[in-house]
């Protein structure tokens, strides 16, 4: 196996010895491409991991407490999810609308504030809910940065390729045709320099599509938990803190 391995990295060697220049610098963009994109993705996948995680136990201790402030108020935090920033800037438009009528803040309310402040009038409440919107969108366009650039990878990359072979195949049968050889051995090693920006294209194209679809599937999960959480919230909201009137 590793003699097999040798051999094919020095096909590679002499492949891109082979290729013209156009061929090469264009190997060299891909290259660089593969670099970004497997940084993009080894670090989305740890951010997304801990946004899951931390997400599930933000969760789970919102359920159980009586106040939906509660958390917020003994300032317990869990800066990686998505989830606790809709449920901060939804305690922030609390406390703003709350610090109106009374002159307190939001974190110097008592746990249980919502059975004694039952004040927040239908706008009022209308601003928050649309606070904690406009954080779930924001949330869910966080979660897709850079993910672009995987897409772009998988879409770019093989037409990339493709224009190094294709450039390369040209110059060995212009080669050829001046040389007046037509031989095989005249236009194999020109031919497998262009054929090596195809096979670097796709090793570019594979793992992006295949992470790009991956992380996609956790992205949208987890907008979907935000957008759930988000209405979890406001109903929470609603029920202790809108006035009847």
């Amino acid at each position: 196996m590793f003699f097999t391995t040798q051999l094919c990295l020095g096909n590679a060697l002499f492949a891109l010895r082979q290729s013209n220049l156009p061929g090469q610098i264009i190997i060299l963009i891909l290259l660089g491409w593969s670099v970004y994109a497997w940084t993009i993705m080894v670090n989305k996948k740890r951010e997304l991991r801990l946004a899951t995680r931390q997400s599930r136990e933000f969760v789970s201790i919102f359920r159980r407490e009586s106040s939906p402030l509660a958390l917020f108020l003994r300032q317990r935090k869990f800066e990686g999810s998505p989830l606790y920033k809709v449920y901060e800037q939804g305690c922030l438009a609390i406390g703003g609308e709350l610090e109106d009528i009374h002159g307190s803040k939001a974190n110097e309310l008592p746990i249980g504030a919502g059975e004694e402040f039952e004040e927040l009038t239908a706008r009022q409440f209308e601003l928050i809910r649309n606070s904690v919107e406009r954080t779930v969108t924001d949330e869910a366009m966080l979660l897709e940065n850079n993910m672009g650039v995987l897409a772009n990878a998988v879409s770019t990359c093989p037409f990339l390729g493709l224009l190094g072979t294709v450039w390369g195949v040209m110059d060995a049968f212009g080669g050829m045709a001046v040389t007046g050889s037509a031989t095989l051995s005249a236009v194999a090693p020109g031919i497998s320099g262009a054929l090596l920006t195809t096979i670097v294209a796709l090793l570019v194209a594979i793992p992006s599509a295949i992470g790009y679809n991956g992380l996609t599937t956790r992205i949208r999960k987890l907008q979907v938990e935000t957008d759930n959480f988000a209405q979890e919230f406001i109903s929470a909201v609603q029920r202790q803190y809108l006035s009847e009137e």
